[in-house]
């Protein structure tokens, strides 16, 4: 898709989309496809939800929500980006989907820059804390915008490490939530000299069902994920998964086996993670890698089989094979044989009736 700035009525029209009940970055880029726009997907909810078996459609927010929401962004300063406009960020573009709206803090270019990400335990070592910062300060000097959470410990420390040479931190809540607290100081260093990013509305608190969406745009960001220190139930290693599924580089430092902290990075190490004493071990692997390529996801291309006499049936199958276990949307498409277009159409009207949730992964799950 060729980028596209929005005008105002576009801009409403797709942030109400992207802001409707249920509707998550795999069901948007889907109605996006068919129906060519926000208003007309718009207008199209109500029957889908229906055809799905929904006694009514999933709340959308009002134009005067979405206009508080706009007003509430221009008052703290930060800047709106689309998924379907110039600027927003290439390695977010090319996953399956992308998150539909970006709110951002800061100087936006960082977005377009070579990202590496960092990140680690929350209740971190002194000694990961102080690796995490040279490593950062390393690795921007060495010409790479270094991306983490904001969180406390490692991620604060990449950050601090990355804010002379460039650094992005993605949020769970909003871009003006300062979440942890204690962070307040760095979330000013980062909106004046950084980036902050987040899916979230202006002025949301931090849930934790935001985290997974949080961590997805971190390794999406990124050409590689480097883990510093991560328990083997650990945020940090979510990111390092999602990593490797969106085709990204994944670092791990190694640690003693005494330190509950390091048995998350020994075990990615296990599995095949590069191991990192160094910045240059990170560098030699970056380096080498091709550009993202430019190229649209695949859920881009416009799908066919709208009718409901075609899409019924299947939509019938597809509820019978899901279960409160998430299922890949390719293993549904292999079960069926049916056209991605046609399972996408089907599970998009499921979601619509509330019978069906896409998680991040391209993940479904039977409500």
């Amino acid at each position: 898709m060729r980028p596209t700035r929005l005008t105002p009525e576009e801009q409403l029209d797709w942030l109400r989309l992207a802001r409707t009940e249920a509707i998550g970055p795999v069901t948007f880029a889907h109605l996006i496809a068919r129906y060519g726009g926000p208003a007309e997907a718009l207008r199209a909810l109500p029957s889908l939800a229906r055809r799905g078996g929904g006694h009514q459609p999933p709340r959308t927010p009002s134009v005067t929500e979405i206009q508080a929401e706009l007003r509430a962004g221009a008052a703290c300063g930060a800047q709106l980006l689309a998924s379907c406009e110039p600027g927003y960020p290439v390695g977010l573009a090319v996953l399956d989907a992308p998150p539909p709206v970006l709110w951002t803090l800061g100087d936006q270019r960082l977005l377009s820059a070579r990202t590496v990400a960092i990140v680690g335990a929350r209740i971190a070592s002194a000694a990961g804390r102080r690796f995490a910062r040279e490593l950062a300060a390393a690795l921007g000097e060495a010409g790479w915008v270094v991306a983490s959470g904001m969180a406390r410990g490692v991620d604060a420390a990449a950050h601090l490490g990355a804010l002379k040479t460039g650094t992005v931190a993605v949020l769970a809540g909003g871009v003006n939530d300062v979440y942890p607290p204690e962070n307040a100081d760095l979330h000013d260093s980062l909106r004046r000299q950084g980036c902050i990013v987040s899916e979230r509305e202006i002025g949301a608190g931090v849930k934790a069902v935001d985290f997974p969406r949080r961590n997805r745009i971190i390794s999406g960001l990124s050409r590689g994920v480097v883990v510093v220190e991560a328990e083997l139930r650990s945020g940090s290693l979510i990111t390092a998964r999602l990593a490797g599924e969106q085709g990204r580089e994944v670092f791990a430092v190694p640690g003693s086996p005494m330190d509950p902290r390091s048995r998350g990075t020994n075990d990615l190490l296990r599995q095949g993670a590069t191991l990192v004493e160094d910045a240059q071990d990170v560098l030699r692997v970056l380096d080498a890698l091709p550009g993202f390529s430019e190229t649209g996801p695949s859920g881009a291309d416009p799908p066919g089989g709208s009718d409901d006499d075609e899409i019924a049936p299947l939509r019938a199958e597809l509820e019978g094979l899901l279960s409160p276990t998430p299922t890949p949307i390719n293993l549904l498409a292999r079960e069926t044989g049916a056209p991605m277009s046609a399972i996408l159409a089907a599970l998009t009207e499921l979601v619509l009736a509330g019978r069906a949730e896409i998680a991040p992964g391209n993940l479904v799950v039977r409500l």
